[in-house]
């Protein structure tokens, strides 16, 4: 299979083509190889506009959802951002393009194991990994100007909320455990004034402040 023209149809047709106007965005997304995150007998399917499974009940996000997600972060270079839910990497991969320094939590040792291996191979150097609980955030490398949240949550945790620059904005799935809408949550004068960005299913966030 021709990954890299399968690559370039994707951000025409499932990016572009679905109202992605971000060029730093777009231009990480035709950067990053979808199919080195994704498991030997889905690298077929690696461009297609769905999630696919990952092992350990967990998925990598369909192309588009990443790209909104990530879109809404409105980064511009300098910033720190914290990833909640490792998974394949492939989120913290496009970050890592777009921002000074992302931190990304996951709770599965060989999730994030191999995530540092795909790293490594592709010379991914400003991604820390930590196992544990994402729902908790990290304070140790607070605040954050950017969180992003890779799971569904019943709410959004107030640990998160804390972590979170003035001014700083957190991506995240909430609802219950079988369908969430996706929002946008800008830090204000320590209060968090959201916009939803419409309907999306993401596997639950288990953690003390999630499922």
């Amino acid at each position: 299979m021709d990954f890299e023209k399968a690559r370039e149809e994707m951000i025409r047709y499932q990016i572009k083509g679905r109202g992605i106007r971000d060029k730093r965005v777009l231009s990480a997304m035709s950067s990053i190889p979808r199919d080195k995150f994704v498991l030997e007998g889905e690298k077929d399917n690696a461009y297609l506009d769905c999630p696919l499974p990952i092992g350990m009940s967990q998925t990598i996000s369909q192309p588009f959802m990443v790209a909104l997600m990530t879109q809404c972060l409105s980064l511009k270079g300098p910033e720190t951002v914290l990833e909640v839910g490792t998974g394949s990497g492939y989120q913290a991969a496009i970050l890592s393009k777009l921002a000074k320094m992302v931190y990304t939590i996951e709770r599965f040792n060989a999730l994030a194991d191999r995530a540092g291996k795909i790293f490594k191979e592709l010379e991914i150097k400003n991604v820390k990994i930590i196992v544990g609980d994402g729902s908790k955030g990290l304070e140790e490398y607070s605040p954050y100007d950017g969180i992003i949240v890779t799971a569904g949550s019943p709410e959004i945790p107030g640990s998160l909320i804390e972590q979170l620059n003035e001014k700083g904005r957190i991506v995240i799935p909430v609802g219950n455990s079988f369908s969430q809408d996706l929002l946008l949550g800008i830090k204000e004068k320590g209060k968090l004034k959201t916009v939803n960005h419409g309907g999306c299913v993401f596997v639950p966030l288990v953690g003390k402040y999630g499922w």
